[in-house]
């Protein structure tokens, strides 16, 4: 089976984990959900879930107790990018080839639909406790929900996001883009990886981190470069919104030459540490390298 064919095949799989956790449209909340479910079902790559289902299995994990965590981390994620495109953010029009959910359904209700759906997030999450077999399940459950939260909050995917918006328009300085990008765009990947070893009763947590944070930024730093050089039909939103936003990115600062090697650095090394955690030629490591040559 090609990479093409396996990626799609982990990709269906992680679109019908979403699908069976996404809430029901009734009753008078029945609009919230509508919105929650519109921005959930706009596509994606839905790369979070993937790694950590990936990193859960490569370690040994069996069974449906990452599926919760699967679908959370995608919440997490989606609401993010509903209130990223806020006219009081980026002000995008358009989000995975579609029309952004405050344009859909209104400003107020897609403030409330991305704060419903950060909470419904761990609501999901905590659903895991009902299948724990075990205390020692019981208690992996616990660790990975502390990883969660802590990668989405104020010292995590928040956190960086506020930095990046107290910056916004800002020349920044190299040290500082890099806490955004560990932050806003790696910590969630992190997470992925790491709760997935924590489900699968992994102890080397700590490498897990270390390659999230690398293939993070390096994802980041493409998102920069294909934000130059890419399409509206290729990746699926308006390109240029970094310059129109005044952005300082890693093209800005070190031109999109340098940007690509830094990408393929990266990418080399988080490689390197998988290899340390598994000796045969994952799946996990063709996705790591597809991500620093993706067009979208």
């Amino acid at each position: 089976m090609n990479f093409k064919t396996e990626l799609q095949e982990r990709t269906d799989f992680a679109e019908a984990v979403i699908e069976k956790y996404l809430p029901e449209e009734h009753g008078f909340s029945g609009r919230m959900a509508e919105a929650v479910n519109y921005s959930m079902r706009a596509g994606g790559k839905r790369l979070r879930p993937v790694f950590m289902r990936e990193a859960y299995q490569i370690l040994g994990g069996e069974g449906e107790i990452i599926e919760p965590f699967m679908a959370a981390l995608e919440m997490v994620h989606t609401h993010s990018l509903i209130h990223d495109d806020l006219p009081a953010l980026d002000n995008d029009e358009f989000r995975r080839g579609k029309q952004t959910t405050h344009i859909v359904f209104g400003e107020a209700a897609a403030i409330l639909a991305g704060d419903a759906l950060l909470n419904y997030a761990y609501e999901t999450a905590f659903s895991a406790f009902d299948m724990a077999k075990d205390e020692a399940e019981l208690q992996r459950v616990a660790k990975a929900l502390k990883v969660l939260a802590q990668k989405t909050g104020i010292k995590g995917m928040l956190g960086g996001q506020g930095v990046d918006v107290e910056n916004d328009g800002k020349p920044l300085e190299k040290q500082l883009l890099d806490y955004i990008y560990e932050n806003k765009t790696s910590a969630l990947i992190e997470a992925a990886l790491m709760v997935g070893g924590i489900l699968a009763g992994a102890t080397d947590i700590e490498k897990l981190e270390q390659i999230g944070s690398k293939i993070g930024i390096a994802f980041q730093i493409q998102d920069d470069i294909l934000d130059v050089i890419s399409s509206v039909e290729e990746l699926g939103k308006p390109i240029g919104s970094d310059e129109k936003n005044n952005k300082t990115t890693y093209v800005t600062l070190e031109g999109i030459e340098k940007a690509g090697n830094e990408v393929q650095k990266l990418t080399d090394e988080a490689v390197g540490l998988l290899r340390e955690l598994t000796d045969e030629k994952s799946f996990l490591e063709e996705l790591f390298q597809s991500l620093c040559a993706r067009r979208k």
